[in-house]
């Protein structure tokens, strides 16, 4: 019973840092789909992508903390041109650009097998300490990453609400004809979101490279998390989207200590479905 019990500890853990890392994710996703419209089905893949460049960098440079500012400048500037010349003349139509952004997926997951291969990768934890807690070691790193990812979330909250630049993106949100009616260049804004996105993905993606196995399809049980975790916490809420993330991936963590892993995937949705009934815009819906 005690070893059950110091087992759960660890699960519940495991799921509180992994909801934090999913709620990076999930607030970029949520931020492209509220400025600008698209169901952005290849989210995942750019998680994908800062994982993977992160096995290949750190074989290389030997020390993963400055890929955390790295790899999610690359991809953020990456992304720019994916916006400007495939994406911007399907914004705001939801369908169309979730098609658009499966063929994107297919390519970026079948370039990546090619280049990198099928089989799944591990990066070492570049810390080797281990904290005392509740009766159990539980490793410092993902400690750590929890708290770079809870900075990280602070500091966007921070941005959207105390700067200049997240007052023009909260009008572009909420009010896009006005906003250009007053001189705000909406389509730079637009672009700097999209670029903010996949880059919060990508940054996702290094922290959760030593916790995850990195592969080719490490985005697609991800963005199906995400999507769960936007519907739940409220499209565009930043607080609902990061309780929900945490408060989502601890039960699933929690269940894994007693169903297997696609029956904790099951409850999870009918628990997503028993919250829409009760509040159908999400927890944290206005």
């Amino acid at each position: 019973m005690h070893g059950s019990l110091e087992t759960l500890y660890f699960l519940l853990f495991d799921g509180f840092i992994w909801g934090l890392i999913i709620a990076l994710i999930a607030l970029g996703l949520s931020l492209i789909f509220g400025i600008m419209g698209i169901i952005n089905m290849a989210h995942g893949d750019i998680f994908m992508i800062g994982g993977v460049l992160t096995v290949v960098l750190v074989a290389r440079i030997g020390n993963l903390w400055p890929l955390l500012i790295i790899i999610p400048l690359i991809v953020g500037i990456s992304a720019l041109p994916v916006e400007r010349w495939i994406l911007r003349p399907y914004e705001g139509k939801p369908l169309t650009t979730m098609i658009a952004t499966i063929g994107i997926s297919f390519i970026i997951e079948e370039i990546t097998l090619i280049f990198f291969g099928g089989a799944a990768h591990m990066v070492h934890e570049p810390t080797t300490f281990t904290v005392h807690l509740l009766g159990i070691n539980y490793p410092g790193y993902n400690i750590i990453a929890g708290l770079v990812s809870m900075i990280c979330i602070l500091l966007l909250w921070s941005g959207l609400r105390l700067t200049k630049i997240g007052v023009y993106i909260r009008a572009t949100i909420e009010e896009p004809e006005m906003a250009d009616a007053i001189g705000i260049n909406t389509g730079q804004i637009r672009s700097l979101t999209f670029a903010a996105g996949a880059s919060l993905a990508a940054f996702g993606g290094v922290l959760a490279a030593p916790i995850h196995q990195v592969s080719y399809l490490m985005g697609q049980d991800v963005i199906l998390f995400c999507f769960i975790v936007v519907i739940v916490g409220g499209l565009g809420n930043l607080m609902g989207t990061l309780v929900a993330a945490v408060f989502l991936s601890a039960v699933q963590e929690g269940l894994s200590l007693v169903f297997t892993p696609v029956n904790s995937n099951v409850i999870i949705l009918l628990l997503m479905a028993l919250i829409l009934v009760i509040k159908p815009k999400g927890m944290f819906s206005s």
